[in-house]
């Protein structure tokens, strides 16, 4: 079966393991706590080494798809992320913990850029945001599967019962990809043809991958500072986290609408700028609006239409033979922001010693991203093509 939307039925759900993957550790946090006897800062740190290969792995990561094909590097990248899995499964000591988490993470960037170029391959030109917008919802809905699942698995059997089922799925993520997903005919047939990519496509990619990374970092300002900054406010702090939650769940219904109008109304700049600006209104009145509720519902039904947008902007400029160095460079550079954000954002709460700060500074860089896309549409003979 070679119709474009089943592939992409498959691709979404072969993405979701990771995202299933990478809330594991959160999903039984306090179960790791106590068999291995670290703190929560410990487990911070685990959490947020699932991307630390990112920075490294993203560019070769491309460069790995062209030379041994898309279908066997996701292969790859899955029992990279099964190998993980089994390894903290059978983990006595914290160290192996954070070995197997680390070779899981490598898996799960191979997999998130080549599956990305995977996408454009079958969509570039024809619904592209809209597909776009669907695929990166496989993080929203993974996540919240991973909620619902690990902690009742956790608490009948046991941490290792918990990376033992990632394991599993990612096994089945490995079979539905072998058996099912096919390329399209036009990048098999130009698999072997020789591209370079150019300057101003190098350009054009980096500075989509600016707006993308840019975006996500004001993005995680709500869940990395939203429940604090209503604690401050005299919240308790689970309500504080409950109600920020909404976000999570409205973003699930925003993102492929988003993409859905961007397609319909062949403007899917307009989506992503006026996406961007509202966005940041919003986040500068969260934390200054006795409406919070209605603030954060708001916050929601917005926050996910750039999306689709975003992630359909290196499809305008890569051909099959670039796409996968293109995508290497697209995802450094959001990995490389999503590192370095957070951390500015901190650093903007604890200076000013609120957390609406980081909200502040979550505006700034969205309000940044119109201006990137300013300056992707005037990149000299950008070449607005698709294959």
């Amino acid at each position: 079966m070679h119709n474009r939307w089943f592939m992409l039925a498959v691709l979404f759900v072969v993405r979701l393991t990771m995202a299933f993957q990478f809330q594991s550790v959160a999903a039984v946090a306090p179960l790791l706590g106590t068999q291995f006897g670290v703190s929560l800062a410990d487990i911070g740190v685990l959490i947020g080494l699932y991307f630390t290969p990112g920075v490294a792995l993203a560019l070769p990561g491309g460069a790995i798809g062209k030379w041994f094909g898309d279908k066997r590097t996701v292969l790859a990248a899955l029992l990279l992320m099964l190998g993980g899995s089994l390894a903290m499964a059978v983990a006595e000591s914290w160290s192996v913990q954070i070995a197997g988490r680390l070779v899981a993470g490598g898996g799960g960037v191979l997999l998130n850029v080549q599956m990305t170029k995977m996408v454009a391959d079958w969509f570039a030109g024809k619904e592209i945001a809209t597909a776009m917008a669907i695929f990166v919802n496989s993080w929203p809905a993974g996540v919240a599967l991973s909620l619902l699942t690990l902690p009742l698995i956790g608490t009948a059997y046991g941490v290792s019962a918990v990376y033992l089922a990632v394991a599993a799925l990612a096994a089945a993520g490995f079979v539905l990809l072998a058996i099912a997903y096919r390329s399209p005919q036009n990048v098999v047939m130009n698999a072997t043809a020789s591209a370079r990519l150019d300057r101003s496509a190098a350009i054009a990619v980096t500075t989509a991958g600016l707006i993308w990374g840019l975006y996500n970092v004001g993005f995680a300002m709500i869940f990395s500072f939203g429940p604090t900054m209503l604690v401050e406010r005299g919240w308790s702090i689970s309500a504080a986290a409950s109600i920020i939650s909404i976000v999570l769940w409205l973003a699930v219904v925003s993102v492929p609408l988003g993409g859905i109008f961007a397609d319909r109304t062949g403007r899917p700049e307009l989506v992503l700028v006026a996406g961007c600006i509202v966005f940041a209104m919003l986040m500068i009145a969260l934390p200054r609006s006795g409406a919070v509720v209605l603030t954060v519902v708001a916050l929601g039904l917005v926050c996910g239409q750039p999306a689709g947008p975003i992630l359909s902007l290196p499809a305008r400029v890569l051909q099959p033979g670039t796409r996968p160095i293109g995508m290497g460079i697209f995802y450094t550079l959001f990995y490389a922001t999503m590192m370095l954000g957070p951390i500015a954002g901190g650093a903007c709460a604890k200076w000013t010693g609120s957390a609406a700060a980081a909200f502040d500074f979550g505006a700034a860089v969205l309000l940044t991203c119109p201006i990137l896309l300013w300056g992707f549409n005037r990149i000299p003979a950008l070449n607005p093509r698709t294959a």
